[in-house]
């Protein structure tokens, strides 16, 4: 009984790398983008290790599993995500991962973390929009959400990723004392901290030119602001991105998808037996045995 318990995961492992393997190559456009992408996270490992350069590396490894996981998501779920999100969804994680942080693009490019984390809370929007719009057309299910309810509630999901990445990177900040929420330099500061008759009251720095810690100056030409700043200008990115998704869902629900906004591109639907390759490749082995 043992024996035949083991075979059959070994079996439904094997379905399993099928279905992935058709599922990456479902879609031209997203299977030339993995495949570009993947050679590029191949390179930048071989790179850095032969610099020696192990915790880059150890991105790179991480970034090359990543680049499965929309592949993954699609066939453990049954989903389909369309190849736009699908192919932006692989661009997000190499510029994340790759550029930003093993190639430094986050301090050599003014506003790249701008960018993702506003890119960062369109895509949620989508997926919080679309793990809904889904459960809301389930048939075992007796609710019946409205648009308006749909939309704010793929604009909150994008909000809290936003909010629990904020934590993360707190948390790597205060305990691995990395630097992931970038500190700004800024000529003027505003605090209680020293107001002499305690009453609450801000007491003004203008001005602010240089900064003199043990006895050196750091030679900022200003005050550092420690992530704060960072932090906050994230937040109202992701805020950004995700009202945008949101208003465009919000009519695209309201249309029942008849209406073809530029939400539609980014809407994940249950996947169709035709397209359901985990599904096909468990009745092909039932037929075989």
């Amino acid at each position: 009984m043992k024996r035949r318990t083991r075979q059959e995961r070994r079996q439904s492992k094997r379905d399993f790398r099928q279905a992935m393997d058709r599922e990456l190559r479902e879609h031209r456009s997203s299977f030339v983008a993995f495949s570009i992408l993947r050679l590029l996270v191949i390179v930048a490992l071989v790179r850095q290790l032969m610099r020696g350069s192990f915790e880059s590396a150890f991105f790179c490894a991480l970034t090359y599993l990543l680049l499965y996981v929309p592949s993954w998501v699609q066939v453990k779920l049954r989903i389909e995500l369309p190849p736009p999100l699908e192919i932006a969804i692989l661009c997000f994680i190499f510029a994340a991962e790759i550029l930003g942080e093993v190639n430094a693009f986050y301090v050599v490019i003014p506003g790249w973390d701008t960018m993702l984390h506003t890119l960062n809370g369109f895509l949620s929007a989508a997926v919080g929009f679309s793990m809904v719009m889904l459960l809301n057309d389930d048939e075992r299910l007796t609710f019946d959400l409205s648009p308006f309810f749909l939309a704010l509630m793929a604009f909150c999901f994008s909000m809290t990723v936003g909010v629990l990445w904020e934590f993360f990177e707190f948390f790597m900040d205060l305990v691995f004392h990395t630097d992931m929420q970038k500190d700004t330099v800024i000529h003027a500061i505003y605090t209680v901290a020293l107001d002499p008759t305690l009453s609450n009251t801000a007491v003004a720095v203008p001005d602010i030119t240089e900064v003199t810690v043990n006895g050196r100056d750091l030679g900022l030409g200003g005050y550092l602001d420690i992530g704060l700043i960072d932090t906050m200008k994230d937040l109202f990115v992701n805020f950004i991105g995700a009202a945008v998704f949101s208003t465009l869902g919000y009519f695209y629900a309201r249309s029942k998808g008849r209406s073809q906004t530029a939400a539609t591109r980014f809407v994940p639907s249950r996947k169709t037996a035709e397209r359901d390759y985990l599904l096909q490749a468990e009745q092909r082995r039932k037929k075989e045995t």
